[in-house]
């Protein structure tokens, strides 16, 4: 199967957990697939959900640290006074994304609005493009990425996510669902697509 594979690095990252509205800001160990398709849509210049494009992606950072971050709370009248929180973020993060579409090549070539992984202080780059064929195979190691709840052999943190966001305001959360986030590789004993070059599975989440 010929994918796109985009190589998105950065200096910082830090995905929210859904619910942690104040006090310390945990971060999630690997991106949502609604942030995937956010960075996909900064690229494109547009709205892309799942129907547009498959994804699938592997994700690693060097060390996870705590920050202290000035915040503003707004009251009603559009007054705000500023606080401090505590923020948990990750320090040299590298993203592979993989994609079935090669036409969306232009969009990381030339992206139309800032790539994030996360916050807007978050800025991302491209540093690699690069077609592919993805092979077919069991016994291939699998993780570091977000899968679907119930994966043989998976292991790790299960949250509720989106798929996607709406363009709307108030934007709204589409495709709910248990994920299970893997921060790290395990033996998966079934056939899956993987990338021969770096040796790893890839799960695509298809619509």
């Amino acid at each position: 199967m010929k994918v796109l594979r985009i190589k998105i690095d950065s200096w910082t990252a830090s995905f929210r957990y859904p619910g942690f509205i104040s006090g310390f800001q945990p971060t999630l160990p690997v991106p949502p697939v609604s942030t995937i398709y956010g960075l996909i849509s900064a690229a494109r210049g547009k709205l892309t959900v799942p129907e547009d494009v498959s994804i699938g992606y592997v994700f690693d950072f060097e060390s996870k640290a705590v920050d202290l971050e000035t915040i503003y709370e707004l009251s009603p009248g559009l007054s705000a006074k500023s606080n401090v929180v505590r923020r948990e973020f990750l320090y040299n993060p590298e993203l592979y994304l993989y994609i079935d579409r090669l036409d969306f090549e232009n969009y990381f070539r030339k992206p139309q609005y800032p790539l994030l992984f996360g916050r807007s202080g978050d800025l991302a780059k491209v540093s690699e493009i690069k077609e592919l064929e993805l092979g077919e195979d069991a016994g291939k190691r699998l993780g570091k990425t977000i899968l679907p709840f119930g994966i043989k052999g998976a292991y790790g943190l299960v949250q509720a996510l989106p798929s996607h966001f709406t363009d709307e305001i108030p934007r709204k959360a589409v495709g709910v669902k248990p994920y299970l986030l893997m921060d790290e590789f395990f033996t998966y004993p079934e056939k899956c697509l993987f990338d021969p070059e770096m040796d790893w599975a890839v799960w695509l989440h298809k619509n």
